[in-house]
């Protein structure tokens, strides 16, 4: 059986693996969802200071903490950023790295970069306004699709209701500070991305046209798998997203 650790992205803490979760452990895999600091159940140690260094290090601090070596660390969405920095920071007790609808970014770049200028702006006037000029909080159902492209398809109205109620603002610090690896040339791990918003072939197409969200995803080290479903796959599809899990741990060594 394979140990998990699973990093959610912006506003989501442990409660969105709740049935991911429930289904690893049922296959009898050991499985840690993380709630990262300021989020879910540790929301009350939101503040100003929070960066990305702190959720690098919430993941870092799960691994030895717990001890966890042949470690399948997951990452959705924002959290590609952390789980990144800590699968650098603790090579050698990560076996491989699974990218739910998201992709590393490169050393040296913050997670604000990827957003285009409209969205940045919106972002920002966002956390200025509505966050005390640190927090951003869940924005519109609308302007997480047509804005910044995040998908709904598949969720639920319960789903939708049980999101919004559950999120919390997302320390801004995080998305503002660049991510710097401490040993870029070591051996990559194996990795698996699940696809929910693009097919393999758009993907493939995306790498060989240079585009540099799908550069980071061309070595030999990845493996592709599609989940058409919404950018929150925990929710709208969590029984197929953890038999996706349950085979990547399988094939972990």
């Amino acid at each position: 059986m394979a140990t998990y650790v699973l990093a959610g992205g912006a506003w989501i803490g442990a409660w969105a693996w709740r049935a991911v979760t429930k289904r690893l452990r049922e296959n009898g895999h050991e499985v840690y969802p993380l709630s990262l600091t300021g989020l879910g159940d540790r929301v009350h140690l939101a503040s100003p200071s929070v960066n990305l260094e702190t959720h690098i290090a919430d993941v870092v601090n799960t691994l030895v903490s717990e001890d966890l070596r042949d470690v399948v660390l997951v990452a959705h969405s924002y959290s590609s950023v952390p789980v990144t920095g800590a699968a650098d920071r603790a090579h050698d007790r990560i076996a491989r790295l699974v990218f739910v609808d998201t992709a590393p970014i490169p050393d040296g770049m913050a997670f604000i970069d990827i957003y285009p200028p409209e969205g940045r702006q919106l972002v920002e006037r966002s956390v200025a306004e509505q966050g005390d000029g640190w927090r951003w909080p869940l924005p519109d159902w609308d302007i997480l699709e047509n804005t910044f492209g995040a998908s709904l398809a598949g969720m639920t109205d319960e789903q939708r209701r049980w999101f919004r109620a559950s999120a919390a603002p997302q320390p801004f610090g995080t998305f503002t500070q660049p991510l710097r690896l401490t040993r870029p040339d070591a051996a990559p791990h194996p990795k698996l991305a699940v696809l929910c918003e693009f097919t393999e072939a758009q993907m493939r197409e995306m790498i060989a046209a240079g585009h540099p969200y799908a550069l980071a995803m061309s070595g030999p080290e990845w493996r592709f798998v599609e989940l058409p479903t919404s950018h929150w796959p925990m929710f709208s599809e969590p029984e197929r997203l953890a038999a996706i899990l349950h085979e990547a741990g399988a094939q972990r060594s």
